[in-house]
């Protein structure tokens, strides 16, 4: 069958692909912009172009359906499907294991389907971001009936999924510019998780309980609740055993320890798999580089929610207590910055961290208004943050005469990080070419 995916640079997009791939079938793709990603992708096999009749057209949930691509398909008749519901499909045929959450998906993911390879499950695993144990891709292709997938809640597109086993790591104030309200963040986990069968189960975060305030009350429940905690006897050895830093890391791990015992391996396999995991690409991601004849530590992370933001700069000054930490931090979207302007602020202001530069906005095509980017930027929230050294800098070099004085991120850093000091860039938009560059 010849499939062809518009947007096929995005992280899940990617990983679907190959998974069609690897089922054989013929795969051409389209995107706006060319990145490692597609470079990766051009060496599996798949050819960029537009062809004149696929089989089937899989588009990115940030394609609009007035895209000329897609609507030319559309108008021609040709089935459509959102990644999605194209992933929805797919779920059917597998036993799927579905992690959902404002936060900690990526890792929690990444660390079921490494435990599961492990055990000797084979899974097929789809991961919104690369894992090194996966050939530093985000997709690994099993032979077995295992599937685990993120479950990315915004468009309510989990809800296309059909899972036997449901994580939920967390519910926060995400994705506003769609639902709106936290209440309706909550309705949309609660319908996905009552999507669960008879046979299914729900491994859930019994610490988030009071931050979120989130219940399921439903006379429909037949399926098992796994809870897991900080609290429980178990979080003190995996805190012991874990390469990567902080205590939601714990908590994502204890997750993955409830859905092994579902699955029935032995707790003597998960212990040993979670003490090896070397964590996923730009989730405090560390490097030690030379800066000018200066070493120091780089971490790239994709944290860009405050929540996520306080919990990696909290974990950098727990594994770096007495170091000069810089944090150099790019806002994702003016909508989320805008709806959580106050959240940002007050997690700036508290940050345990010595100096903080806060570059522009990464705007996300398809999810900006134009009065939303008049109310917010960078400048307004560094004004906001009222914080000896908190500035803001824009990405690009910008000239004198812009009053920045000439001085770009990458220029700043070079002349005034000191031998020894950790550098934090942060962020889930292209900011991460900057620690490239290191």
């Amino acid at each position: 069958m010849k499939i062809h995916f518009i947007g096929i640079g995005g992280i899940g997009m990617s990983a679907l692909a190959q998974y069609y791939l690897s089922k054989g079938h013929e795969i051409s793709g389209s995107d706006l912009t060319m990145t490692e990603i597609t470079d990766f992708l051009r060496e599996r096999g798949i050819v960029f172009f537009v062809p004149e009749n696929p089989d089937l057209v899989i588009y990115s949930p940030a394609v609009k359906k007035s895209n000329p691509e897609l609507k030319k398909f559309l108008d021609a008749g040709i089935k459509c499907q959102s990644y999605p519901e194209a992933l929805g499909k797919i779920t059917k045929d597998y036993y799927t294991i579905a992690v959902a959450g404002a936060h900690g998906k990526s890792t929690t993911t990444a660390m079921i389907g490494i435990l599961m390879q492990k055990a000797g499950l084979d899974p097929t695993v789809i991961v919104g971001t690369k894992v090194k144990e996966f050939g530093n891709n985000n997709f690994r292709f099993g032979k077995s009936k295992f599937l685990v997938i993120e479950a990315c809640e915004y468009d309510s597109s989990f809800l296309n999924y059909y899972p036997e086993i449901i994580v939920v790591t967390n519910i926060d104030k995400e994705h506003l510019d769609y639902f709106k309200t936290f209440a309706n963040v909550k309705k949309a986990f609660r319908d996905f998780i009552l999507k669960l069968p008879e046979t299914g189960f729900l491994v859930f975060n019994k610490d988030d309980e009071k931050n979120s305030k989130f219940k399921i009350q439903s006379s429909k429940i037949l399926f098992k609740i796994k809870n897991y905690s900080l609290s429980q006897k178990e979080a003190k050895k995996i805190q012991n055993i874990l390469k990567i830093p902080g205590q939601h890391n714990v908590s994502n791990a204890l997750a993955v320890l409830q859905v092994a015992r579902i699955l029935g391996v032995p707790d003597k396999i998960s212990f040993k798999s979670l003490s090896e995991f070397k964590g996923t690409w730009r989730r405090f991601e560390e490097k030690s580089e030379i800066i000018e004849e200066k070493k120091i530590t780089v971490i790239s992370d994709y944290a860009h929610h405050p929540n996520e933001i306080k919990a990696t700069l909290q974990s950098a000054r727990e594994k770096y207590p007495n170091k000069t930490i810089w944090c150099v931090f790019q806002p994702h979207q003016y909508q989320r910055t805008f709806y959580l302007f106050d959240d940002f602020v007050k997690i700036f202001r508290l940050a345990p961290v010595n100096k903080i530069i806060i570059t522009d906005i990464y705007d996300v095509a398809g999810r900006e208004t134009k009065d939303i980017k008049n109310e917010v930027d960078s400048k307004k929230l560094v004004e906001k943050i009222n914080r000896k050294n908190v500035r803001y800098i824009s990405i690009a070099c910008p000239s004198e005469a812009s009053g920045e004085g000439g001085c770009d991120i990458e220029k700043l850093v070079k002349e005034n990080v000191k031998a020894g000091d950790v550098l934090i860039i942060m962020g889930a938009g292209d900011i991460y070419k900057l620690a490239d560059k290191f």
